[in-house]
């Protein structure tokens, strides 16, 4: 029998409320890469992160390679050969590379002083050896999303893990990111490393994994092995019934202009352009989904649409109404509803209960506030109970459960269940089903649908480029800040989106891209 470089015999972790792991086996067999796949709060994070460490089991021992180990905080998993890759990167965005990468372990010459020369030279050959790619000397700030997790990659290797875990690791990747990583993961592997792949995302299973492991709400199903079965079994095991990958809609039957975009133009945090002269229309009942490589522009879009930066020039018009200079507030009451890209920097706030979350927009007037400004927390928690129930939202503690303890997918289901509740004319979703698994997003799909066919005017945001091409009735394009074209869906294919979204232009709908 071939060894196992790690078993997990028996792991129970108990949240308040929450079984997050009940009594989990795991074997990982020496130089595989092994997938977890669950739902959203299945417990996979939480397996990982007791083997990482950061948790203590309330049952269960760990075993590596033969020998039954304690490993009570990550520095002792680190002396183990673990190293993990977290979803939410753990670096410091004013150092360098080579800086982020030695905190905490940092070497001196002889005169006692900090030896980063030295550093950045085996950074370099890491680097080199991986096929990463990284600039040593750069600084994290300076570099893209895909390029900090390759850093963070270097930093298990830097401290000679053998044993690698990914939690997550394409939530926040482009698709041609996402290609470069399963190349790395290859790579890794060849090296005679073992993975493990925390992921909701099959497709990546099926080119990298060699065996599943399927948690569902804190149990272990089963281990597969990935050649022995298809997408479609893999997500039935995840949610316990079959899983519909098609979107079913009818066609769209668009009417008033909603939501008229006119010559905008707009300028990144740091006074860089973001978004140049852009004009479009979104109409009642319909969905209209901007593709485009993510820093094009999209983020600036959005944030200009939803007041969070200022139009430098152009207008914006909700219902033939000008809100280019309203607050954020005014422009929610004007009938806009935002689901942001960031959940935790723009859609929650994280030690905020449930109750507190869903009221956020609605706060400061009836039922949730009397008119002498007193919050009115029944009202509150009424609210988000009948949320809770009707999105399906995992709360272990129900409506007084904080934000922060709540898995990423119904977070997600938090902030899609405030949205909605608004009944707001303009809804403009960034990102709606990143980083969630199969159930989620068909469930938060089929609520985007939902609300176009009630007659809202929907503007979608996604780097899935399946996703805009499935669940948009028509796609507009975007490179370097300007819609580069605007088609009815089922006109483009993914190669003609893909050259236009690297800036191609397209001269008429049944054209050919011109590069």
């Amino acid at each position: 029998m071939e060894q196992n470089a790690i078993e997990l015999v028996g792991i129970t972790k108990i949240f308040p409320g929450v079984i997050a792991n009940d009594h989990v086996d795991l074997q990982v067999r020496e130089n595989e890469v092994h997938a977890l796949l669950g739902e959203n709060g299945a417990g996979k994070s939480t397996l990982m992160s007791i083997l990482f460490g950061t948790y203590d089991a309330d049952e269960g021992h760990i075993v590596i390679r033969g020998k039954e180990v304690q490993i009570k905080d990550p520095n002792a998993a680190t002396a183990l050969g673990i190293g993990m890759v977290h979803q939410h990167f753990k670096l410091v965005h004013n150092y360098t590379v080579t800086e982020n990468i030695i905190l905490g372990i940092e070497s001196t010459n002889r005169l006692g002083m900090l030896d980063l020369a030295s550093a950045e030279k085996k950074v370099e050959a890491l680097s080199e050896q991986y096929g990463l790619s990284v600039n040593p000397r750069a600084k994290i700030e300076d570099i893209s999303v895909g390029m900090q997790q390759r850093v963070e990659i270097l930093k298990t290797l830097y401290r000679d893990a053998d044993i690698l875990i990914f939690d997550e690791p394409s939530a926040v990747l482009t698709p041609q990111e996402i290609d470069e990583l399963m190349d790395i993961i290859r790579l890794l592997k060849n090296e005679g490393k073992t993975i493990i792949l925390i992921t909701h995302k099959l497709r990546e299973i099926k080119a990298v994994a060699d065996r599943c492991t399927v948690l569902r709400r804190g149990k272990r199903i089963g281990t597969v092995e990935v050649s022995d079965v298809d997408e479609k079994q893999m997500a039935e095991m995840m949610v316990g019934r079959a899983i519909k990958f098609e979107i079913d809609k009818e066609p769209a039957t668009p009417g008033a202009v909603f939501l008229d975009i006119k010559n905008l133009t707009v300028k990144t945090g740091h006074g860089l352009r973001g978004v140049h002269n852009l004009s479009l229309q979104v109409r009642s009942g319909e969905i209209v989904g901007i593709a485009g490589v993510d820093g094009n522009g999209q983020t600036e879009l959005i944030q200009a649409l939803t007041a969070l930066l200022p139009v430098d020039s152009g207008s914006i018009f909700v219902k033939g109404h000008d809100v280019t200079h309203m607050s954020v507030k005014e422009r929610i009451r004007s009938g806009i509803g935002h689901v942001p890209e960031d959940r935790h920097r723009h859609g929650l706030v994280l030690p905020f209960s449930i109750a507190e979350n869903v009221s956020l927009k609605e706060y400061d007037i009836p039922p949730y506030s009397s008119r002498f400004g007193i919050l009115d927390y029944k009202a509150m928690h009424s609210h988000a109970a009948d949320l809770i129930k009707q999105y399906d939202i995992r709360a272990g503690e129900g409506s007084v459960m904080k934000a922060q303890n709540m898995s990423g997918g119904n977070q997600q289901k938090v902030i899609i269940a405030r949205e909605i509740a608004l009944s707001p004319d303009v809804l403009i979703v960034a990102q709606p089903t990143r980083g969630l698994d199969v159930g989620a997003i068909e469930y938060i799909r089929k609520r985007i649908v939902a609300e176009r066919d009630k007659g809202r005017a929907v503007l979608l945001v996604s780097f899935e480029l399946d996703e805009i091409m499935n669940l948009c009735d028509k796609i507009a394009i975007i490179s370097k800040g300007e819609i580069v074209g605007v088609f009815d869906q089922g006109t483009v294919d993914e190669h003609e989106i893909g050259y236009m979204m690297a800036g191609s232009k397209k001269d008429t709908i049944t054209g050919e891209a011109s590069r």
